[in-house]
């Protein structure tokens, strides 16, 4: 088998590349083609480990994701988030890699919220805020600009000294306050394990476009944002409560969302009005990891990249 390293995994995987197996890869999924359990998780008093097999008919790829989540980790050089994906022949079953999962987990979250951007977004937005100053803020700093032409990315968080640091790596502009960098803001995006709201519905621009990733026991979005928005999610597992869903969504039922592999296709709507705020909530599905780990593999063969082992 081949192990590609965290420094393999973000030079083999492509932003654009990415987002465009995504889409395939929702529509795969709320068309029932994809084999999908639920995400299990095993808890210690500090953190969990999460297991999440898929098999993606439409990439060939047959995967699981083990995930940790220690959001003590924050304040060490270690990640919150931590994994490891191993790829197995669909047909036969046999391990052929063993790859690092943490850039992936991070960058599948937010070429998610690119495509929902790319599909939901006024053609016309132009100002992106991210909330948040982690991993994710710096990986949806990396994959937004590919769903749209923002001409201003701003930066917010709890911590100004953290979020001049993301300003200066990504190019952005740091605020002092959520309200002042979601305001006429036309796609905001929440990347924090806030308990409490850091986005609330009078603080966001008619027309905007809200993604939120952020899971946690609490929630980052308040009550009214969902009740206004059109709900879209990458699946109605989202609907579960932490954490194997979001609590944001807690007040909905099946009924009141679509997955967004239901509006690729056609079978949901997408904005029907210049000034309709939407809402696209992912917490994560295993057919995300899944299809990026199959664009990291083939690349890997194309380019000879990764170190082969017999285990």
């Amino acid at each position: 088998m081949v192990v590609l390293t965290r420094g393999d995994v973000e030079a083999l995987l492509d932003p654009d590349e990415l987002i465009d197996a995504l889409s395939d890869g929702f529509v795969d999924l709320s068309a029932g083609r994809a084999s999908v359990p639920l995400r299990i998780a095993a808890f210690t008093p500090d953190g969990l480990l999460g297991a999440m097999p898929a098999y993606l008919p439409v990439a060939d790829a047959l995967t699981i994701k083990l995930v940790t989540l220690f959001e003590g980790n924050a304040d060490t050089e270690l990640p919150t988030h931590q994994a490891a994906i191993a790829v197995f022949d669909p047909k036969r079953g046999n391990l052929v890699a063993l790859m690092d999962g943490t850039w992936i987990t991070a960058a599948r979250t937010a070429a998610g919220s690119a495509l929902s951007a790319r599909v939901l977004a006024r053609e016309g937005a132009r100002v992106l805020t991210i909330v948040g100053t982690g991993v994710q803020a710096r990986s949806h700093a990396w994959a937004l600009p590919h769903a749209r032409a923002f001409e201003e990315v701003r930066v917010v968080g709890r911590d100004r000294a953290k979020a001049d640091e993301v300003a200066g790596e990504t190019g952005a502009s740091a605020f002092d306050t959520f309200e002042d960098a979601i305001a006429g803001a036309d796609v905001v995006c929440a990347t924090t394990s806030s308990p409490e709201p850091v986005v609330r519905r009078e603080w966001l621009a008619p027309g905007a476009h809200v993604t939120s990733v952020g899971q946690s026991s609490g929630r980052e979005l308040d009550e009214q944002t969902v009740l206004d928005a059109l709900v879209v999610v990458d699946s109605r597992a989202a609907l579960k409560p932490f954490p194997v869903g979001a609590n944001d969504l807690s007040m909905l039922g099946d009924d009141d969302v679509h997955e967004l592999g239901e509006v690729i296709a056609g079978s949901a709507p997408r904005r029907t009005a210049e000034d309709q705020l939407t809402l696209y909530k992912s917490v994560g599905n295993a057919a995300m990891d899944a299809a990026a780990a199959a664009l990291v593999l083939r690349a890997a063969r194309e380019r000879g990249a990764g170190r082969e082992i017999d285990l």
